[in-house]
């Protein structure tokens, strides 16, 4: 090997390692995401780490008596899902700086990165056919 190609090999090395060291700092960091919201009357207040994960849930004593148990349900999921948007909001500047040029850092945190609106979008549902109002004198009396 050359003095050339053997310096070529040690900087492309010296990139990878830089590359890893980075993506390995970010990992760590992502590891450590917590972020907290709270309802508007302070009821509810949860916090969130990694991925969105509920980690701790705090509910106002008085919260019980003041709310019917499906709209305190509401509340929770609704004050979680704003604690999971502030947490992949800072994840998603975590991961920013190790992203190629026009990635989409929330895209690629909820593994839409490079997925088209066709691909997202929902299966049209199949029809069912309604066989109820059927008998087997319909069908000319074979069973099919």
């Amino acid at each position: 090997m050359t003095a050339d190609h053997r310096a070529q090999v040690d900087e492309l090395l010296a990139d990878y390692r830089r590359s890893r060291d980075q993506l390995a700092s970010v990992h760590r960091a992502l590891a450590t995401v917590r972020e907290s919201a709270s309802s508007p009357d302070g009821a509810v207040t949860a916090t969130v780490g990694p991925g969105g994960s509920l980690v701790r849930l705090e509910i106002a004593d008085g919260a019980y008596r003041h709310y019917r148990p499906e709209r305190l349900a509401a509340l929770i999921v609704d004050t979680t899902a704003a604690a999971a948007a502030k947490a992949a909001r800072v994840a998603g500047d975590l991961i920013a700086p190790v992203l190629p040029a026009g990635t989409d850092p929330a895209a690629l945190l909820r593994g839409t990165a490079d997925l088209t609106a066709a691909e997202l979008a929902p299966p049209a549902p199949v029809a069912e056919e309604n066989f109820e109002e059927r008998t087997w004198l319909e069908s000319g009396g074979a069973i099919r």
